[in-house]
């Protein structure tokens, strides 16, 4: 008797992520589901994990879903739950983050993918899934959450079937504001950068120096997650790959992950 797989969700959202309870309806046929997330926001931790204060771990029900809270960070949730929520976990699902997380310079400080490169790291294979939306309820358009629905199940699947190929640790996958039967699917580099960083000096009431940083978007360059998503409206899945050295994809690998976007295809066409 084949055992049921592991799948462990997590966010940098926080628990009453609407994006969280997506992903879960997503993935929850498909294996022994667990919500494991922290307590509070914790956007731009990147790969941070907690070493200078206790952690906290929590069980808790939000709109009928079991789940378990922590104070800690996304990285933490991967050694948390490895500790004491699984003995062995088969597969990492991060998101449905508010907001894209494309080009180097946002996924290195993403949480969403902070997390599934944490799971990378320990050899789980993992996904981190974002969406070009501003607001949360955005993601509720019925439509829109159902086309998420149904991809972010196609891809989980495939992933737990097949595992990677050689050279990808984990994917990250962002969908553009809409989506449609006519939305294509395209496997995207990332970019290097999104925003030309800056930042604002103020004073507070008390007159003490304050900074905000923020930023401006720069123009896309083509064959580009930030292009796909932004102006192409494509969904972009990106393979990443964190042995921090060039690494050439191979003609075997291109077909097995084009072999993907076509089963992707497939469910946004029928």
């Amino acid at each position: 008797m084949n055992r049921l797989k592991n799948i462990l969700i997590t966010n940098d959202d926080g628990v009453y992520s609407k994006g969280l309870k997506l992903l879960y309806e997503s993935v929850n046929e498909l294996g022994d589901a667990k919500i494991v997330a922290p307590e509070t926001p914790k956007s731009s931790t990147g790969l941070g994990i907690t070493l200078h204060k206790p952690l906290r771990l929590y069980p808790m029900e939000i709109n009928g879903l079991n789940v378990y809270a922590t104070n800690g960070t996304p990285s933490d949730i991967i050694y948390l739950a490895l500790k004491e929520i699984f003995n062995k976990i088969d597969l990492v699902v991060s998101g449905v983050n508010i907001g894209d997380n494309t080009s180097v310079q946002v996924i290195l400080s993403s949480g969403t993918v902070g997390a599934a490169a944490q799971a990378a790291i320990v050899g789980i294979p993992s996904i981190a899934f974002s969406a070009d939306v501003k607001e949360e309820m955005e993601i509720t358009r019925k439509d829109y959450y159902d086309y998420i629905n149904i991809i972010n199940k196609t891809i989980s699947k495939y992933v737990l079937d097949n595992g990677f190929p050689k050279g990808v640790h984990l994917l990250n996958v962002n969908y553009p504001s809409v989506i449609n039967s006519s939305t294509k699917v395209k496997i995207a580099k990332p970019a290097n950068v999104k925003f030309t960083q800056k930042i604002s000096i103020n004073r507070d009431p008390a007159g003490r120096k304050y900074y905000w940083l923020y930023g401006s978007t720069v123009k896309p360059k083509n064959d580009t997650d930030v292009y796909a998503v932004h102006v192409e409206k494509a969904i972009a899945i990106t393979p990443i790959y964190l042995g921090l050295f060039p690494y050439r994809l191979n003609k075997d690998t291109l077909l097995k992950l084009n072999y993907l976007t076509n089963l992707i295809t497939k469910e946004i066409r029928s």
